[in-house]
């Protein structure tokens, strides 16, 4: 290998969706310190964080029947049986959810949690509070899919944070993703949660960190997940 391929991989890379952003932040930066030295520096420094936020790494992601995969990079906030929020229209029955809060330094490219077709996307509008409150789940803007693989439907919805201002959805109903394809993406800090049906086990506890596409959040094929409870040490 080369010094200059070993260079660029490196180098991770940066999501499409960032470019814009980083160009703003440059330039800004570049005109603001011709006329005040000091903010060049504050500038260069933000254009880095800018460019960090927007990675978007290769993962690699676990292969196996049943397997729901974190689509999300983050620190698990909540773990339990719940509604379903009534606009992806799985039931009228709690579920079992996991929320996956994400601070403004980790990595926002949202990953399908399980293969499979998309039967449904759903769009709310909403209020922008601290994501990790368990009721920014009801309250906040979010967008929700419903994945659908066999006889199984789960959910996994995007959710704005107190600082994100815009959820971006790349896929739409009726196409079909693979476990841990890239799906969307959240500006700027935000919250996901995946809904599956209730009586499966989470394999994460609560303060976990998760990585998108690689962490095994349940394995909905495993009968004696019960058998083996999670613990958490500190």
């Amino acid at each position: 290998m080369s010094l200059v391929d070993s260079v660029t991989k490196a180098f991770v890379p940066i999501h499409r969706e960032g470019w814009p952003f980083i160009a703003i932040s440059l330039v800004a930066t570049v005109v603001i310190g011709w006329f005040v030295d000091p903010l060049f520096w504050i500038g260069l420094i933000f254009t880095a964080w800018v460019c960090y936020f927007f990675r978007d790494p290769q993962r690699v992601t676990p292969v196996g029947a049943g397997l729901v995969i974190a689509p999300a990079d983050g620190t698990v906030s909540h773990v339990g049986e719940v509604m379903p929020p009534v606009e992806l229209e799985l039931g009228t029955v709690p579920m079992m959810r996991v929320s996956i809060f994400m601070n403004v330094f980790n990595c926002h490219v949202n990953r399908a949690p399980l293969g499979g077709k998309i039967t449904r996307v759903a769009y709310r509008a909403g209020k922008f509070l601290n994501a990790e409150l368990d009721k920014a789940s009801e309250d906040n803007e979010r967008n929700g899919l419903v994945i659908e693989a066999g006889d199984t439907r789960i959910g996994v919805v995007q959710i704005a944070g107190l600082v994100a201002r815009r959820i971006i959805c790349f896929v739409r109903e009726g196409e079909s993703l693979g476990t841990g394809e890239r799906f969307g993406l959240i500006r700027f800090g935000s919250r996901l949660d995946v809904y599956v049906p209730a009586g499966t086990v989470a394999r994460v506890a609560i303060g976990q960190t998760m990585i998108a596409g690689e962490t095994i959040l349940f394995d909905l094929n495993d009968k004696d997940a019960q058998a083996r409870p999670i613990t958490r040490v500190s």
